[in-house]
């Protein structure tokens, strides 16, 4: 991500750049193996004039991971028309994009910032500020699914529900990014069945979550993911005996 030629930039304009560039280093190896040399290369300017911008790489990574998260929580951001099936693979292709392009940024943001180096220590707050980032971009995707739902005030089965799906689709990425060995299609649709079998365990047994699994496949068609699964999970059921009927006897 080389400009090529200098030329004079503004304050905040030469700030974006470096975040940019910083972002895009972050996105193909760890934050630990990107140096400030680096980084000014990549930028087409000199070391000190990073430190002019940055006080030092950490809150150069910081920004980085400001931006990035700020991403991330856009990729869950959908129109909310349609079936809710097609709508959450949508968003899992859009949260999967950014996760294949931004492996080990995503990495980092996700578990707390860069390693700590043995006998080192953690910068004062760099832990708090990624923490806090994690914590908008979860609650981003939870608001949400709950607006796709069409639910502004849910139960506590339903926020328990969101919540796991939402850890569990960050659980699934990291996982995934660690060897690739299975099909990035084949978890993007897995998320999206996982998110209607977590609504329909509870909805056994709690009346408000029945009605929200009626209400979630209310419209959708056979061929849409919910509609797929259901299918699956039907060719999986055992035949079941036809009923034996036992003769009434002649009174």
């Amino acid at each position: 991500m080389t400009t090529g030629v200098r030329r004079r930039m503004g304050v905040e304009e030469r700030r974006q750049q470096l975040i940019g560039v910083a972002l895009e280093l972050f996105s193909h190896r760890s934050p630990d193996d990107v140096s400030i040399d680096e980084i000014a290369a990549a930028a087409g300017i000199s070391r000190p004039l990073v430190y002019h911008y940055f006080p030092g790489k950490q809150s150069l990574y910081e920004a980085a991971l400001r931006r990035a998260a700020d991403e991330l929580a856009a990729r869950f951001e959908e129109e909310q028309e349609g079936p809710l099936g097609g709508r959450l693979l949508r968003v899992m292709s859009r949260f999967f994009d950014f996760v294949d392009e931004h492996g080990p940024g995503f990495s980092a943001l996700m578990r707390g910032g860069p390693a700590v180096p043995a006998g080192g220590a953690c910068p004062i707050g760099t832990a708090t500020t990624t923490n806090a980032m994690i914590d908008e971009v979860r609650q981003a995707a939870y608001e949400q699914i709950l607006a796709h739902l069409g639910i502004t005030d849910p139960p506590a089965r339903l926020r328990l529900v969101v919540r796991s799906w939402v850890s569990l689709a960050e659980t699934t990425a990291l996982l995934w990014l660690d060897g690739r060995e299975v099909p990035r299609a084949e978890l993007e649709l897995q998320l999206v069945h996982d998110f209607v079998a977590l609504v329909a365990v509870p909805a056994a047994y709690d009346d408000g979550m029945a009605g929200v699994l009626a209400r979630i496949l209310a419209d959708e068609p056979a061929d849409g993911p919910f509609g797929e699964l259901v299918g699956r999970l039907v060719a999986l059921a055992p035949p079941q005996p036809p009923p034996v009927r036992v003769p009434q006897q002649r009174t």
